[in-house]
């Protein structure tokens, strides 16, 4: 690993949702990455992306001209384990690896199920609207909503006729993690080698976000807190990796449409009084821009309506007599 490179401040930037809930980024796939960065103890810059809140290349990396998006060869951490960007597990001895691997998987499964589970179908729409839809206007992002809830349920194969057995299978899979995990880290400040390892990051986020961000009458929730050494390593951990201030920047990603520049320079583009300039609309002018709107507004509904017809025309139907609210037939 090149650690000039590293230690270089300004090559390094986490690009991630913005941040709630008292956490520096509210979204449950960027906090990891995030996590995994303070354990390293390498300083980076957080720019926050709010113009892409269903795009899965987010979080990403920026090293210099590398970037390291979610979406690839297994995620962000994974690419910057192997290409020697940031190694936070290259010092684990041999005698712990599989026991490593093992428990790695099941943070990263098991419970990540079980957060993506809560948050689209069990948990009111609130929290997700809030961590990647608020900034949307109101129509698209319920659509963005409801198609994201409809991927998640058919992700894990959730019909009407099974959503119980479903619900059950994922708590109690997240139960079994939580014991597991409770046992290995026993009262130890790290699950590993008495030092921090991509688990740590892993579990960290996941643990933070559960307490933070769901609601106490969360089933995962309640799961959690029963285990006494699991939350006192969030409360250890929370105050310098999850609330220390790091370098950031609001400044738009290179994947959407710069406009951070935009109310930065509007007090230098105001005049105390309107300007000529402003009166010299023609009446064609001014039809074509009413017609613009006109259109813009035609596309959003034909979107809406698209949509709806697509979602109907599924195999997973909606069942008006269904009270469960699920969507999806066998």
């Amino acid at each position: 690993m090149d650690d000039e490179r590293v230690e270089d401040a300004q090559e390094i930037v986490l690009v991630a949702r913005k941040g709630g809930f008292g956490l520096p980024t509210a979204c449950p796939v960027c906090l990891p990455v995030y996590c995994y960065l303070r354990f390293a103890k390498v300083n980076f810059k957080l720019r926050i992306d709010r113009s892409n809140p269903d795009s899965d290349h987010i979080p990403y990396v920026e090293y210099g001209d590398y970037v390291a998006l979610n979406n690839e060869k297994g995620g962000v951490l994974e690419i910057l384990n192997e290409e020697n960007i940031i190694q936070l597990d290259s010092e684990l001895s041999k005698d712990c690896f599989s026991d490593w691997v093992s428990t790695k998987v099941m943070i990263s499964t098991w419970l990540a199920e079980a957060v993506q589970y809560e948050l689209w179908v069990a948990c009111d729409s609130s929290i997700a609207d809030y961590i990647y839809f608020s900034d949307l206007p109101w129509a698209i992002g319920k659509v963005l909503h409801w198609n994201q809830s409809r991927a998640v349920k058919q992700l894990h194969g959730i019909t009407k006729l099974n959503v119980t057995e479903k619900e059950e299978e994922i708590y109690r899979k997240a139960n079994l993690a939580y014991n597991a995990l409770s046992a290995k880290l026993g009262n130890e400040e790290f699950f590993f080698e008495e030092r921090p390892t991509s688990v740590d990051a892993l579990f960290l986020a996941h643990a933070a976000f559960v307490i933070n961000a769901l609601p106490e009458t969360s089933l995962l929730r309640s799961s959690l807190v029963k285990y006494a050494n699991l939350t006192r390593f969030v409360e250890t951990f929370k105050g310098d990796m999850l609330e220390a201030s790091c370098s950031s920047s609001q400044t738009a990603s290179p994947f959407e449409a710069s406009s951070s520049s935009v109310p930065r320079t509007k007090k230098s583009k105001q005049s105390p009084k309107p300007k000529p300039k402003k009166r010299e609309r023609t009446e064609e002018e001014k039809s074509f821009r009413r017609r613009a709107k006109y259109f813009i507004a035609a596309q959003v509904v034909s979107v809406l309506i698209f949509l709806t017809v697509l979602g109907g025309m599924g195999d997973f139907g909606v069942d008006d007599d269904d009270n469960d609210g699920l969507a999806y037939d066998d």
